[in-house]
């Protein structure tokens, strides 16, 4: 149940659930997987750990980091878009915006005392030269599709202005020519009006038809309206709609240059992507930490596993606070490196050995965990032997599947891993199932060496 439930594979009841308090698209995915990939290097996690606190003992930083981190764009699809050449008109105003952000979050994160937050504060690349390009050409609210143009900024290039103006039909020489046509032909209620069907036409009440000239040619005939076209309206209409097809056509060249540009500094774009998305988990983390009452691990190479008051990280967040029972958890040195959890049905033994589990997971991504004291020695891996299910379409049955991930933890353990098992033996006879949970007891404790937590009902 790390990022998906077992029962009906959805995101909400998982650790990830819980643990995601970033803002960002990209801070998600990448706390994802560090919940898929836990550290087992002692200085990284102590670095993750020394940002998480930082972060969580100020408030006012943490909530500043947040909030402007809440207002960016997703900066890695927006990469991989220019990257790939889909990069929209509206996708770089996105990106433009984003980079406008970094100037405040850099200024903010300035002189951490974090190794790691110092080093993501540098790794902040402000920009300034392609921020400044995309300004100047794009409009404040460019389009979705390059081909609907309207998206480089006017005053950006002459040629373009020009073409712009003669292609809105340059209202003044329309005035004029309707005011000429009106005085020559004494049709006071003569207009000029356009259509994208018939395009430029003059327009009389069909009362007035008497007077039209000779050289106007009609073009269409309504109920009470006659429209005409004459060739000196013909001539400017071939103007104005060739303008149209250059101005797009230059709007789109000048687009295309600019996305190039963008598309050279990928390398930049995708080194503040990174760095903005472990920003954003580390904030998140720390939002976690101080709203939960977390505690900051200590973690050491030493096959320990020593909890205090620890709680299920996901029944603590989803039941009504106080609900659930903090308890202790104890492994290693003088407690043994295997503990046989006992006790009727619905008495918590799962959820006591999962809990170990997840906190060490936790621990291990350089969270802060829901204890009030713990010692946590690093592990190589955790396995997990939990639940019951078969799979007949591959001729295995509930016992086989349970033996097969049984023997697949006996074979790949080292002394440095967590095991948590949960009631092994249960698809055979009473005395099998006895045997074999003795004998794989003991193979843990005496080949193996690991941190083994069972849960059984077995005394």
């Amino acid at each position: 149940d790390l990022t998906r439930t077992l029962r009906d594979g959805e995101r909400g009841g998982s650790l990830l659930a819980v643990l995601d308090e970033t803002v960002t698209p990209m801070g998600s995915r990448l706390l994802a997987d560090w919940v898929a990939n836990p550290l087992t290097s002692l200085p990284a996690i102590h670095a993750r750990q020394d940002a998480v606190e930082e972060l969580a003992s100020d408030g006012s930083l943490c909530r500043d980091v947040r909030e402007i981190l809440g207002t960016a764009y997703d900066l890695q699809r927006l990469t991989a878009r220019v990257a790939t050449g889909r990069a929209s008109p509206r996708d770089l105003g996105c990106l433009s915006r984003t980079l406008g952000l970094l100037p405040r979050l850099k200024a903010r994160l300035a002189e951490r005392k974090s190794t790691r937050l110092a080093e993501l504060e540098q790794r902040l690349d402000l920009c300034p030269d392609l921020r400044a390009a995309i300004d100047a050409a794009l409009v404040d609210d460019p389009p979705l599709l390059s081909s609907d143009g309207g998206m480089i900024r006017p005053g950006y290039h002459a040629g373009l202005d020009e073409l712009r103006d003669l292609a809105r039909g340059g209202k003044e020489w329309i005035a004029a020519y309707q005011k000429q046509q009106i005085e020559r032909t004494g049709i006071t209620n003569l207009k000029v009006g356009y259509n994208k069907v018939f395009g430029y036409y003059l327009e009389t009440t069909s009362a007035n038809a008497d007077k039209v000239p000779e050289d106007f040619i009609r073009k269409q005939t309504l109920k009470n309206q006659e429209r005409f076209i004459t060739p000196e309206l013909k001539t400017y209409e071939d103007k104005v709609l060739r303008a149209e097809g250059q101005s797009l056509q230059l709007e789109l060249e000048l687009f295309a240059a600019l996305r190039e540009k963008v598309t050279a500094q990928t390398l930049r774009l995708t080194e503040n992507a990174a760095a903005l998305a472990e920003i954003d988990v580390l904030a998140g983390l720390a939002s976690l930490a101080a709203g939960g009452r977390y505690c900051r691990p200590e973690m050491t190479d030493e096959p320990v596993l020593d909890i205090r008051e620890g709680r299920h990280p996901v029944l603590d967040r989803l039941q009504p606070a106080g609900q659930f029972v903090p308890n202790d958890i104890r492994l290693g040195g003088t407690c043994g490196r295997i503990q046989l959890i006992t006790g009727p049905n619905m008495a918590g033994k799962s959820t006591y050995i999962r809990q170990a589990a997840l906190i060490t997971l936790m621990a291990q991504i350089g969270s802060f965990v829901p204890a009030s004291e713990a010692r946590i020695g690093v592990v190589d891996r955790i396995f997990a032997r939990v639940g019951a299910s078969d799979e007949l379409s591959r001729g295995q049955s509930t016992f086989m599947v349970e033996m097969t991930e049984t023997a697949r933890i006996l074979n790949a353990a080292t002394d440095r891993s967590l095991v948590i098992l949960d009631e092994i033996g249960r698809g055979t006879s009473t005395y099998d199932g006895i045997s074999l949970a003795w004998a794989i007891t003991e193979y843990l404790h005496d080949v193996v060496g690991c941190r083994t937590l069972f849960a059984t009902h077995y005394h």
